[in-house]
């Protein structure tokens, strides 16, 4: 292989391939980038068994060829290399990269590309495509709520359930749930559901931060693998099996009272609340009094209290709620400066937040049992 690139070119490609990169593994090779010539491109491609993405990056392409070089080794050599034209070279004898840029010189040890664990290809299946900024959106919104550990694996991950020209993405640990719809810009033409790993959706987000035009999204026919093709980026994770939750059944479809909060205002109240809260097990209360506004209040033991007072717009009758207050802080801090609505009906039934005028998303949250 005899190709040659720009510094940043490679740079940035390395960087969006390497987070795929298993860092503690049984097979080594996953530690390894596999770089080769494709169609007058350098491909570039990361894998750790769950995710694997791949990278096309513009470069002159003398002599085709690939190799497997350790990601770590190569990402930091090449971003200490000035912003100039790059040599990449393959000796298939000894399988050794050269590298040159300007005055530097590197020889890595690499592996043979056929011992790289293969990229999945998906061609065919359930197709549709979506508009990059909207999609962010939803994760962002949506993918906090995923569980943290392993003991449910199904709620490790985003819940994609696409019907029609919708898509709803759903995400819960069984103290809380998130769920936000977005259109399609391709109907489907059958229902699909499909669990979407919490890392993979968040490295998605993380590359749909460059991406403009609409991505291209493809299940295919297992539905043991999803796809999403950007611009010049290609990720594909491996999907969770199993049945997820029936959300609906979820949310809560009445209330005795109804909150319009402002976001800025609220964040802020927990915000010092919380402060307290940490030494009482994350327990925030709040009182809702018509006519009046919320009460914010955290006690811990031995250590003090805090209470707080914000202005709400308040139909129905006084309620008493308690939440965690990392979860309010999580839903709050995504939030921009707007306003939300917030339905309770007993302080041991979920309390329900929506933004004012969509119906776009709803987040439900599990109360606290206190002593009031």
């Amino acid at each position: 292989m005899q190709v040659s690139c720009t510094q940043e070119n490679l740079s940035k490609g390395l960087g969006i391939v390497g987070r795929a990169v298993a860092t503690r593994t049984t097979l080594p090779i996953t530690n390894h980038v596999l770089i080769g010539t494709d169609n007058s491109r350098l491909r570039l491609a990361a894998t750790n068994l769950e995710i694997a993405v791949s990278c096309w990056i513009g470069t002159q392409v003398i002599e085709e060829g690939s190799i497997a070089v350790p990601a770590g080794l190569l990402t930091d050599f090449v971003n200490s290399l000035p912003s100039d034209q790059i040599g990449l070279g393959v000796a298939s004898q000894t399988q050794t990269m050269e590298i040159k840029c300007a005055q530097s010189e590197a020889h890595i040890s690499g592996q043979k590309a056929e011992e790289f664990p293969p990229i999945p290809q998906i061609g065919e299946g359930i197709n549709t495509k979506i508009e990059a900024l909207p999609l962010r959106t939803a994760i962002g919104q949506v993918v906090f709520a995923a569980a943290a550990d392993d003991s449910r694996p199904v709620l490790t991950g985003g819940y994609a359930q696409l019907s029609g020209d919708k898509l709803t993405l759903a995400a819960a640990d069984g103290f809380r749930l998130a769920v936000y719809n977005l259109p399609l810009l391709t109907p489907v033409g059958e229902e699909v559901g499909v669990i979407i790993p919490a890392r993979s959706l968040r490295e998605l987000d993380r590359l749909l931060r460059d991406q403009e035009d609409p991505l291209e999204v493809t299940i295919n026919p297992q539905k043991s693998q999803i796809l999403f093709r950007l611009k010049n980026v290609e990720i594909v994770s491996q999907l969770i099996q199993g049945s997820f939750p029936d959300y609906n059944q979820l949310i809560p479809q009445s209330h005795t009272t109804r909150a319009v909060i402002n976001v800025a205002e609220f964040l802020r109240a927990i915000k010092s609340a919380s402060v307290f809260a940490r030494d009482g097990s994350g327990i925030v209360k709040l009182e809702i009094i018509p006519n009046e506004g919320i009460q914010i209040s955290a006690r811990a033991e031995e250590v003090g209290d805090n209470e707080g007072k914000i202005s709400a717009s308040i139909e129905g009758q006084a309620a008493k709620i308690a939440f965690n207050s990392k979860y309010l802080m999580d839903i709050f801090g995504i939030l921009g400066d707007e306003q939300v609505v917030l339905e309770v009906t007993t302080p041991s039934s979920p309390g329900v937040f929506r933004p004012v005028g969509e119906e776009d998303w709803v987040q439900v949250v599990m109360p606290m049992f206190v002593q009031w």
